[in-house]
């Protein structure tokens, strides 16, 4: 089993991309679990998104405390928050920033990949140029750092997940996944 964690804040999208991993993944043909974990928290404050993937029947349903990967949507929050904690001997974080995987001390333990994704979320009206909805762009760059799933499948979860500007979607995915540092 798979299993990847979100970190985030309320309104950029932690939860909605956790579900088109999963909606991805079901595509291709594996089980999948996703949900998230908030609570009275309002716009702006932390919050944490779960997906499992596996080829057996996923049976716990707790948070994810050893992941696979994690997924930074604001790297603000490595500030205060230990997006390392659980992550299992060798894994991997995509973190939404301008600067290279090389700028983070946590490379020598884990795999580390880095997308602009907000940048590239405001490029194609996502959200405000404040406050860039970029959940779609660090998924095209989570296709293409882990090859879980194939931008193929993310694209089709983005078309039946996404409610609103979904050539936008498609096309932030599709830049994000060329624009991933690895």
């Amino acid at each position: 089993m798979i299993e990847v964690r979100f970190h985030g804040r309320g309104g950029q999208g932690a939860v909605i991309a956790s579900s088109i991993l999963a909606e991805a993944a079901f595509r291709e043909g594996r089980l999948v679990q996703s949900f998230p974990h908030f609570g009275v928290e309002r716009r702006g404050a932390p919050v944490l998104a779960f997906t499992r993937i596996s080829d057996e029947e996923i049976r716990i349903k707790n948070e994810v405390y050893h992941p696979d990967y994690v997924v930074v949507l604001d790297h603000t929050l490595l500030e205060g928050v230990d997006v390392t904690k659980g992550l299992k001997e060798g894994g991997s974080i995509l973190i939404n920033t301008g600067k290279g995987p090389d700028h983070f001390v946590f490379r020598n333990r884990f795999k580390v990949a880095t997308v602009d994704a907000s940048h590239i979320a405001s490029k194609h009206g996502l959200g405000t140029k404040t406050s860039p909805i970029m959940n779609t762009a660090i998924m095209g760059a989570f296709a293409r750092f882990t090859n879980l799933v194939t931008l193929e499948s993310i694209i089709s979860a983005i078309e039946q997940r996404v409610p609103l500007k979904k050539d936008e979607n498609v096309d932030a995915a599709k830049e994000a996944y060329r624009e991933v540092r690895l």
